[in-house]
């Protein structure tokens, strides 16, 4: 599932968001082993765990957007749209501060 969350930032500020906002939910939901791994400059792979199960995904920054895309197995795929609500909502949180000027 692919997920799109649109900024004004600028893509190097839009990085240090995600950056922040993974900080933020691997504290808050410890408990599913977050992971995240810069591959490019604009790409990071993500994963946790559910139940036992590895999920992983991409968070790719552009310039005016970030492409998070997750790929559920089966068995998980009704919990699919409460971790994209999971991750919007903090990135969205992060992009409210550094509008604010906090980041």
């Amino acid at each position: 599932m692919k997920h799109t969350i649109s900024h004004d930032l600028g893509q190097e500020k839009a990085k240090l968001v995600a950056q922040k906002a993974f900080e933020t939910y691997r504290v808050k939901f410890e408990q599913y082993s977050p992971t995240a791994r810069w591959t490019r400059d604009d790409t990071c792979e993500i994963g946790f765990k559910a139940k036992g199960i590895a999920l992983k995904g991409t968070i790719v920054v552009k310039a005016s957007s970030m492409d998070v895309e997750l790929d559920v197995p089966f068995l998980l795929k009704p919990f699919q749209g409460k971790a994209i609500g999971i991750i919007n909502d903090t990135v969205q949180e992060w992009i409210a501060k550094a509008k604010a000027g906090e980041v």
